[in-house]
């Protein structure tokens, strides 16, 4: 089964900033030439996370909220005293969410909902060069 790998590369702000990749993981798809199978897009780093939203403000408010309901930034964490990067809260908000999503395609195209988007989140403290892989499988 053919396996095609695209890479993206961007700047972040951090602080959960979040980016939506779903034309650009679309248009891996259709540019692959592949009519059915997967792909998973993943975050290259301990400190970002892909997910699904509906990418529109109030959710995107929302998430920052999350993160500070499962991660506080404003508390310490074993993490910071071993390394002194503050940044304890971003590794743990990235495990929780998770580094990849996994969709399937069908005849070239994502099989998202409507209001379904891809979206790459920053929780790291600071701006970022970030890496992400779109790996796509399919026939």
């Amino acid at each position: 089964m053919p396996v095609v790998t695209k890479r993206l590369k961007f700047e972040t702000k951090g602080r959960d900033h979040m980016i939506n990749v779903t034309d650009k993981v679309q248009k891996a798809v259709k540019d692959s030439k592949l009519k059915s199978g997967i792909v998973t897009v993943f975050i290259v780093g301990s400190t970002g996370s892909v997910t699904t939203i509906e990418y529109e403000s109030g959710l995107i408010a929302d998430i920052k909220t999350l993160g500070e309901r499962i991660a506080p930034s404003d508390v310490s964490y074993v993490h910071d005293e071993t390394w002194g990067d503050a940044n304890g809260y971003s590794h743990l908000r990235s495990t929780v969410i998770g580094t990849s999503f996994t969709a399937p395609f069908v005849n070239g195209e994502l099989t998202l909902g409507t209001w379904q988007q891809i979206v790459v989140i920053d929780h790291d403290n600071r701006p970022r060069s970030r890496e992400v892989v779109i790996q796509i499988i399919g026939e």
